[in-house]
């Protein structure tokens, strides 16, 4: 794992600008211009692309440092390391993020990557500590990953929704495409069952209706008294 790619992976775990890492250096006392920063961020097997060296590394993870924390108490800067170990990477990343071991084995227990808490401060002893352990580039790469699902979270099913959202809300999209999210989204209708229809003939001629007339019985007075 080179410099370079500790430099492109915390760029995209935090969502950093290119003119933000510029900043970022400065708070260091490193100044780079963009071409720099854009040159350092190119694929390895582009032409123009520039090593990242020790000490400019360790620079932007000062910087880092001070950006996510602000400035020291004693207004003293920390002078970047010419050889920077992964082990430095490891501590100055625990650092800027004010992690503590356990909140690093929850992280990485999440991306499925298991580690005690001793073996872990082994990673932040001095060298030459008889429990000093050497970081290697898999340990660094995975915690990186494991940062990036911390602050920087993306899900397939959040891709999914995303897709269907920009597709309704695309000026060229056509109408069908809009019509089918629509739908997509749209709440199922309940189906009722059991229920009859009538057929009815359109060529049928109506029945006529007749009139029904009430029949009243009329009595004479000398008809209800009549004995």
């Amino acid at each position: 794992m080179t410099n370079n790619d500790v430099l492109r992976r915390i760029r995209y775990a935090f969502d950093l600008r290119d003119t933000k890492l510029v900043k970022i250096f400065a708070n260091a006392g490193l100044m780079v211009d963009l071409e720099q920063v854009k040159r350092w961020l190119k694929k390895d097997d582009d032409e123009q692309m520039l090593e990242l060296a020790d000490v400019e590394l360790a620079s932007f993870l000062n910087g880092f440092i001070i950006e996510k924390r602000g400035p020291r108490s004693d207004g003293k800067k920390v002078e970047a390391e010419t050889t920077l170990t992964k082990n430095l990477i490891l501590m100055k990343l625990k650092i800027a993020l004010s992690l503590q071991t356990d909140d690093i084995v929850g992280m990485l227990a999440k991306t499925g990557f298991s580690i005690g808490q001793s073996e872990l401060t082994a990673f932040f002893r001095k060298p030459d500590h008889k429990n000093y352990r050497h970081c290697k580039a898999q340990f660094l790469r995975n915690f990186i990953q494991a940062i990036q699902e911390q602050y920087r979270p993306s899900t397939t099913q959040t891709r999914k929704v995303n897709n269907k959202v920009d597709t309704f809300n695309k000026p060229n999209a056509t109408k069908s495409n809009q019509e089918s999210t629509v739908k997509s989204y749209a709440k199922p209708r309940s189906k009722k069952t059991g229920a009859k229809t009538l057929y009815v003939n359109p060529n049928a001629s109506k029945p006529e209706t007749k009139l029904r007339v009430r029949k009243v019985l009329k009595l004479k007075p000398e008809d209800i008294y009549k004995q």
